[in-house]
């Protein structure tokens, strides 16, 4: 037999590989559908390219390759039997088949076991070999399957290189000496003791010490109190109040530098009165020891309390949480409710998965294709059976019950594709879903080159109409947005007496350590929010051409076309002391309908005067040499005070310097604004590189381009250093919002864009874009015309009116934490997605939603 096996094996024995250091092992997930060892037709793994799939699209992959052996794994899970005494018998049987395959923890370990198996097969005749056979096998073949087995999962692999380093317990846990000084910390109030810093505080363990932090591992300000009591003292270990829960803290070891672990933290807390164990921690890692209101966000948004009605199939799988995904999950439940998605992933599945690489994991299209089929076909989000639904009754394991059946999809191949290489989305972190969703219009954009854009129902055209005080003379400028951005305005509250008696009642319990009130949520009337939306807002450093010198002048924005989907963002969020992005506690009275129709854009109107296209000279001063003026363009000036500041929140010192001297050293805030901005470019790091006076000099008024939303002359230099010419990389710099990546991707979509006229290339507006939308990817030129620029986005104007078709929400008090959920309106109902929860919503909370979509009513 063992003869028999190694003759078969002869001819595949060139194709048949062992992984290497860096390959990757796929086997707990098909490349095209979310088939598992756990589904009922198993997982091949390719033993050559070690690309895992299900029992559907694996013969495509051989059709495609060649490739002709393949490892079946197939896991099968059983409740365990019982003993006579009605315990569990715990066994397993094959435990080390799948070793460092991650189990399903939809089923507690303690009622179920895991049965595997694996098996070579051999296409096209499925020829199988059982496993292990190591007598019978070649060596070459052995050794394979042996490393594939116990090969870490690519997920697992990959998860582990996100993390940064293992946290290790620190050498003063064990020994440290805490002070019998009677301090004792209570539950809320807190302050550093030596400034009035409230956020960002520290509890010194060993003498019960509560100071402010500066430099810490999570990027937070502060005064550096609490480093310089360690200096002082010599006191090793802090504890990071509001972090505090059951399951640990985020401890600081100032002597080793790093964060660390402390094993005796409940003992080490119980010293100064806090019981750590019975501190609360809220779904999805949420501490619950904040002021919230009487009825928290947590509850309304999510419906706790309410008995929803589980909903499946077609529509309704639900996403599962990897772990701060939630962002992720949201958002792409609600681009797949879309049709013109729909269409163009799973509409054309099979096109896209014939046409896919080699290596499918790295293909947009396929993930998407994959993700949209998963969430579509409902294969993913079966009901129960009735004879399993009167057994669990029975047993009275309903909630065992919900989490079996409603297991949802784990979109890790997704997530490890869309966020590569990008440092935030790429991390374990909890990001901003409005964030994410112009990360991925951004993706389908760049990957629906010469083919259908479903991104295309979101754009649309903003008209800015800047007017100078002074003169009041016009410019009219139009760009390309995907999403409009409401300013909430406080003032506006119909609850402004019962938030003004609260906060004065909040800093009364604070300055006297008591208790807190129960927190007011702010009640913000919609049309207040379009009306603020609605004001003009002066252009800071504004240049006035008519007067050849700055003035004052303001700038409105309107629609110059309505887009078929409408994104509106609720402009929730603002930066605390400790430049932590916090959330306004706010709730908005959102219409179902909307009609924006008052909001066309109407363009120059009669007696109108337009500003002069003129340049703002360049400002040299009299007594600089040329030597002397290269010096400076070599070493500008930089405050150096900023630049560290943003360096110890994790930044490149690169990035930093660059941050603030593009932003004329105007302070740390307004260069982490900037750093947020441009940290998806790949010269993100690289070091500050000035222009020269002649590259940024213009010879004539004649020749001299608008600085009017100019191109940074940096990134025009590095395309045009690439062999582009100036005017096609400033045309590509405008149409992806200065974004150097997308726009080399743009001039090789847009080649006929070359022959273009340079000077209506190099036509731009005086005055920044209008925090009202999202300029995702602004674009200046003031001709812009969706029938007449060959080489612009499509537009596809409409009626402004719409309908709101879904939301997704944020709880918490920051988009660094907290939880998303969304609620999508299918069939006349409203269904909540709560990670892979999906059921029908009893009281969708429209008035704390983040962001709303709408879609455009038909002009009938």
């Amino acid at each position: 037999m063992a003869a028999d096996l190694g003759e078969l094996l002869v001819p595949y024995m060139p194709t048949i590989r062992v992984p290497r250091t860096g390959d990757r092992v796929y086997k707990s997930e098909c490349s095209f559908s979310y088939d598992s060892p756990e589904s009922d037709g198993g997982l091949y793994v390719c033993m050559n390219t070690f690309l895992g799939f299900g029992r559907e699209h694996v013969e495509r992959h051989y059709r495609k390759t060649g490739q002709s052996v393949y490892m079946h794994l197939k896991r099968t899970v059983k409740e365990k039997a019982t003993g006579a005494a009605g315990g569990a018998v715990p066994r397993r049987r094959n435990g080390k088949v799948f070793l460092d395959l991650e189990l399903n923890c939809d089923f507690n370990g303690d009622d179920f076991e895991y049965e595997d198996e694996a098996k070579l097969v051999i296409f096209p005749d499925h020829f199988e070999i059982p496993l292990p056979n190591i007598e019978e096998l070649p060596a070459l073949v052995t050794i394979a399957c042996d490393a594939v087995l116990n090969a870490t999962s690519a997920y697992k692999k990959q998860e582990s290189d996100s993390w940064e380093e293992e946290i290790q317990v620190s050498k003063h846990a064990r020994s440290l000496r805490q002070q019998d000084n009677g301090v004792r910390i209570p539950p809320s109030g807190w302050k550093c003791s030596k400034c009035e810093m409230r956020d960002n505080l520290w509890l010194n363990l060993t003498d019960g010490a509560v100071l402010c932090g500066k430099w810490f591992f999570d990027g937070s300000g502060g005064n550096g109190h609490a480093l310089q009591h360690y200096r002082e003292t010599n006191f090793p270990l802090a504890v990071k109040l509001g972090t505090i829960t059951a399951d640990g803290a985020d401890v600081y070891s100032f002597d080793e530098e790093e964060a660390v672990l402390d094993p005796h933290l409940a003992d080490h807390l119980a010293h100064f009165g806090i019981d750590m164990l019975q501190m609360q921690k809220r779904e999805n890692g949420h501490t619950d020891n904040e002021v919230r209101p009487r009825v928290t966000e947590w509850e309304v948004i999510q419906e706790s309390g309410l008995k929803l009605k589980p909903v499946y199939g077609s529509g309704y799988t639900g996403i599962r949480n990897l772990g701060n995904s939630c962002y992720l999950g949201t958002t792409m439940q609600v681009l797949f409710s879309i049709p013109e998605f729909q269409r163009a992933y799973v509409g054309n599945l099979q096109r896209i998965f014939d046409y896919s690489p080699l290596d499918p994991t790295q293909d947009f299209a396929t993930q998407m294709a994959k993700l949209g089929h998963g969430l579509l076909s409902g294969q993913y989000s079966k009901p129960p059976v009735k004879s399993e639904l009167i057994e669990q009754v029975m047993k009275e394991e309903h909630k065992v019950l919900v989490w079996h059946q409603q297991k949802g999809i784990s979109p890790r191949m997704f997530k490890a594709l869309v966020s590569k290489g990008h440092p935030e989305f790429s991390s374990s972190r909890q990001q901003d879903a409005h964030e994410f969703l112009l990360h991925m219009i951004n993706l389908v954009e760049r990957n629906s080159a010469g083919s259908e854009n479903p991104s295309d129902v979101f754009r649309f055209l903003v008209e800015e109409r800047v007017q100078c005080c002074q003169s009041r003379k016009v410019r009219y400028t139009q760009r390309v947005d995907y999403l409009m951005q409401l300013p909430v305005p406080i003032e506006a509250a119909t609850n402004r007496e019962e938030l003004i008696a609260y906060e004065a009642k909040r800093r009364e319990a604070e300055e006297h350590m008591r208790t807190p009130p129960d927190a007011v949520r702010a009640k913000i009337p919609f049309t207040a929010c379009l009306q603020a939306f609605t004001e003009p807002e002066n252009v800071p450093d504004f240049w006035s051409s008519a007067l050849q010198a700055k003035s004052a002048g303001v700038k409105t924005s309107r629609f110059a076309s309505f887009p078929e989907y409408l994104v509106v963002q609720i402009k929730k969020f603002t930066f605390g002391v400790d430049w932590v992005p916090k959330k306004l506690d706010l709730s908005i009275d959102v219409p179902d309908f909307l009609d924006l129709s008052r909001l066309r854009a109407t363009g120059l109107q009669a007696g109108e005067e337009e500003l002069p296209d003129l340049t703002p000279p360049i400002v040299i001063p009299e007594d600089t040499t040329d030597s002397s003026m290269n010096n400076f363009m070599d070493s500008p000036e930089i405050d150096e005070s900023s630049v560290m500041q943003l360096a110890e929140m994790g930044f490149p010192l690169e990035a930093c310097r660059k941050a603030v001297y593009y932003t004329g050293n105007m302070g740390p805030e307004m260069a982490f604004n900037w750093i947020i901005a441009h940290m998806e470019e790949p010269d993100f790091a690289e070091p500050l590189a000035v222009p020269s006076i002649a590259e940024t000099s213009p010879s004539s008024p004649s020749q001299a381009p608008s600085l009017d939303n100019q191109p940074p002359e940096e990134s025009v230099a590095i395309l045009t250093s690439m062999g582009f010419p100036r005017h096609q990389s400033i045309q590509a710099l405008k149409a992806t919002n200065n974004n150097l990546e997308r726009a080399l991707d743009w001039i090789f979509t847009h080649p006929d864009s070359e022959e273009g006229s340079e000077a209506a290339s190099d036509m731009a507006d005086t005055e920044p874009n209008d925090n009202a939308f999202s300029s995702a990817n602004a674009h200046s030129d003031s001709t812009l015309s969706p029938d007449q620029d060959p080489v612009g986005p499509r537009i596809k104007d409409g009626p402004g009116r719409y309908e709101l078709f879904a939301f997704i929400s944020h709880m918490g008090t920051s988009t660094m934490s907290g939880h998303y959920v969304c609620h999508i309106k299918k069939e006349g109902r409203w269904v909540i997605y709560n990670d892979h929860k999906v059921c029908l919503s009893e009281r969708p909370p429209k008035d704390l939603g983040y962001i709303y979509f709408y879609h455009r009513l038909s002009s009938s």
